[in-house]
């Protein structure tokens, strides 16, 4: 069981994450930076599965979720409540299970490091939280 502190801090890291990794699906331009760097590192390493080039419906569907992601961000540092962890929380499984079906279907384990994250924080979001201080007496 977390302190209400501790949980609140995981949830502003999350958040903060959130903000990193997604601000640069948010316009069609830095998609671009950023499928160029998903493509070299797929290409570097080899990775298995295939990362398809984009047409302009995946950039939309990007440029879109990028969007909503990072003020949903924005919205988790400035209120900071609680209840928001256990919505990001859902939102993170849902965002897990596509990444597993498309990684099932062929995609470019490039993804695996934020499949990782994401069900990292996911767990840890929905984890049971009490108020309480993390101060050591």
């Amino acid at each position: 069981m977390l302190t209400k502190p501790t949980y609140l801090r995981l949830l502003r890291a999350s958040a903060v994450y959130d903000l990193v990794i997604t601000a640069p699906f948010a316009t069609p331009w830095t998609f671009v930076l950023l499928e160029s760097l998903l493509r070299q590192t797929h290409e570097r390493l080899g990775l298995p599965g295939i990362l398809p080039v984009p047409d302009p419906m995946h950039v939309l569907f990007a440029n879109l979720m990028g969007s909503v992601v990072v003020i949903w961000s924005i919205v988790r540092l400035h209120l900071g409540l609680p209840v928001l962890g256990r919505y990001d929380a859902a939102a993170r499984t849902l965002f897990s299970a596509w990444m597993l079906y498309a990684l099932a279907g062929g995609f470019s384990a490039v993804i695996v490091p934020i499949l990782i994250v994401e069900i990292a924080f996911g767990i840890g979001q929905s984890l049971p939280w009490r108020e309480g201080s993390d101060d050591i007496a």
